[in-house]
């Protein structure tokens, strides 16, 4: 990683550390990515409260485990990745505990053991990755966006790259409203085909995108009402925060196109259709947005502010063409058929293999 990040142009101290912290981080990867598994599989069953109720328990102990290490031992920045993985472990193994000893997953009756011969079915592999690779695609070609704007950021000096943290860090936290809709946006749409209800997944998928404007509103106007002063939340730097006031308001501009590709990308996850939630945002992002985010940033006086104009550009693409396509481009009977041939393909595979 570090011979990457230098040759991004990136400081030599900076990439040094990074790759200490993802070599120490990688040994957390097995535990959150068994978390994310199990907390989605609750999810789909409509057992939404497990995650939380976990992450609540163990997000002190997290916490607690990050100061201990990195304040009270020798290890100082290190001890925030060691905190990190125990953490992801903790969150991993409370999830089967609760998922265990929870009366609707026995009610659902979901959980038919390990079977080997129906996890390495050919044909269950390749139904499975063709839904798994647009649906990685469409969250990791945005949350890659983001990333690049902070590598570039880097590359505008130490104070660009103080108040792009401020802001990503914020964006970050605001983004978990729109995704949250969007979760439960693809649950209810998901159910909805799944038990045959056209109007009921067409009702949940509009509900979702009118709730994702309501609340992107509300952020946004609170955004731009502390803008001024938002940026001493997380330094006390003036000139961190007076770049941070000047960028605020195009953050704080896309919340609502932001809430709206939340929202509509759960509907097009709950409809089996994330190719179309990866194309947008390849074209929205690395054939308009951060081409035209790197030139305003390093070929104007523009700076950050140019880099947050392309992201701008981009959500109000992605948000306002996903929801086009849910709104216009979506057959609701049709995605019902679909289910149904789906349901009916999984089950003769399971009789078969069963037999």
């Amino acid at each position: 990683m570090e011979p990457i990040l230098l040759g991004l142009g990136q400081d030599d101290f900076l990439a040094k550390g990074v790759q200490k912290f993802l070599r120490v981080l990688i040994w957390g990867a097995p535990g959150y990515v068994g978390f994310e598994s199990l907390k989605k599989y609750l999810q789909c069953q409509g057992i939404m409260s497990a995650s939380t109720i976990v992450l609540l328990i163990v997000s002190p102990i997290n916490i607690a485990i990050n100061i201990a290490l990195i304040h009270y031992t020798s290890l100082g920045l290190l001890g925030s990745p060691i905190a990190l993985s125990i953490t992801y472990w903790l969150l991993f193994f409370g999830l089967i505990i609760f998922a265990y000893f929870s009366p609707a997953h026995k009610r659902n009756e979901t959980w038919g053991g390990f079977q080997a011969r129906a996890v390495f079915d050919l044909a269950s592999c390749v139904d499975f990755f063709k839904l798994a690779l647009p649906g990685i695609l469409m969250v990791g070609t945005e949350w890659a966006a983001f990333e690049i704007v902070a590598l570039a950021a880097g590359r505008l000096g130490p104070i660009p790259l103080a108040a792009q943290s401020v802001i990503m860090t914020t964006d970050q936290i605001l983004n978990t409203i729109p995704f949250g809709i969007g979760v439960a946006a693809s649950t209810r749409v998901g159910n909805a085909i799944g038990s045959r209800s056209a109007s009921a997944a067409k009702h949940a998928a509009h509900a979702s995108a009118f709730l994702s404007v309501v609340v992107g509103l509300a952020v946004m106007v609170v955004m731009i009402a502390t803008k001024d002063v938002f940026g001493y939340i997380f330094s006390d730097d003036v000139n961190v925060v007076h770049l941070v006031s000047k960028v605020m308001p195009l953050v704080a501009s896309f919340q609502v196109a932001d809430g709206l590709a939340g929202s509509c990308g759960g509907v097009l996850r709950g409809q089996g259709r994330q190719h179309l939630g990866a194309l947008f945002n390849i074209v929205a992002y690395y054939v308009l947005a951060l081409p035209m985010g790197i030139t305003l940033a390093f070929r104007t006086q523009l700076g950050l502010q140019g880099l947050w104009i392309g992201q701008v550009v981009a959500l109000f693409i992605v948000g306002l063409g996903e929801y086009g396509v849910v709104w216009l481009g979506t057959d609701w009977d049709r995605e019902i058929q679909k289910g149904i041939k789906r349901n009916y393909q999984e089950a003769k595979r399971r009789a078969l293999l069963v037999g």
